[in-house]
């Protein structure tokens, strides 16, 4: 087909993240499905399952799929999360496109997921929390990246079952493995302007467990800025 598909920043960033050996792809909260319609329409992959737990999603996905004349290798699929899925239909599972809390619930109600397919997972708000639960729900961080888009910056944490060290609070706002990412310092310096700015907001509570809270956040930022400051270092040209 002569039409082009054109992924914006962070789904080209997801998409470049699969595997060339993948060769099955779920897609979990699909939207326009564009991600699968990209990387059957490049033939890198043989078929795809785009599923969505809304009607109208699945719709747009089916639109594509019919654009690009895709519709005998784009499998659609409504449904809530994993339970779209049986154990081994995919070699890579994306979850994109949604918050931190939302991707480790999907998680939690499928545990065959940690037992094989690689995850590719890109929260849109609470990274920190997806973090923290990875390695205390038996899965391990094998990458991450980062992506601009329209003045926003976006991980996306290449996922396995697995064990792995508890994630420390630097790690969670920060990242386990970004260091040799260009935005690093950028996505730092984000995070640390959030945690002072909460702390900030904590300064006139005087409620024990409010005055602990500003403290965490406090010693948060400074454990970034001392990353950052190390990482500028390290790049200085």
């Amino acid at each position: 087909m002569s039409e082009r598909l054109t992924l914006g920043r962070r789904l080209r960033a997801v998409a470049d993240r699969i595997p060339a050996s993948c060769r099955r792809l779920a897609d979990i909260g699909t939207d326009h499905g564009y991600i699968p319609a990209e990387l059957l329409l490049t033939g890198r992959l043989d078929r795809a399952i785009a599923a969505d737990i809304g009607r109208e999603p699945l719709e747009r996905a089916r639109r594509t799929a019919q654009r690009y004349g895709l519709e005998d290798r784009m499998e659609l699929r409504l449904g809530d999360g994993l339970r779209v899925l049986t154990p081994g239909e995919a070699d890579v599972i994306v979850i994109a496109g949604m918050g931190a809390d939302a991707v480790a619930s999907i998680l939690t109600a499928a545990p065959w997921v940690r037992d094989g397919p690689l995850l590719l997972l890109q929260p849109m708000s609470k990274t920190e929390v997806l973090r923290r639960y990875l390695p205390e729900n038996g899965f391990a961080v094998e990458a991450e990246a980062l992506a601009a888009e329209r003045g926003v910056i976006y991980p996306i944490l290449t996922v396995r079952g697995g064990e792995m060290p508890p994630c420390t609070e630097a790690q969670a706002w920060g990242g386990f493995l970004l260091e040799d990412d260009p935005l690093w310092g950028l996505y730092l310096e984000e995070h640390i302007l959030r945690l002072r700015k909460a702390a900030a907001g904590l300064e006139r509570a005087r409620s024990p467990a409010a005055g602990e809270k500003r403290e965490r956040l406090l010693a948060a930022a400074e454990a970034l800025a001392e990353r950052k400051g190390a990482w500028e270092l390290a790049h200085r040209t």
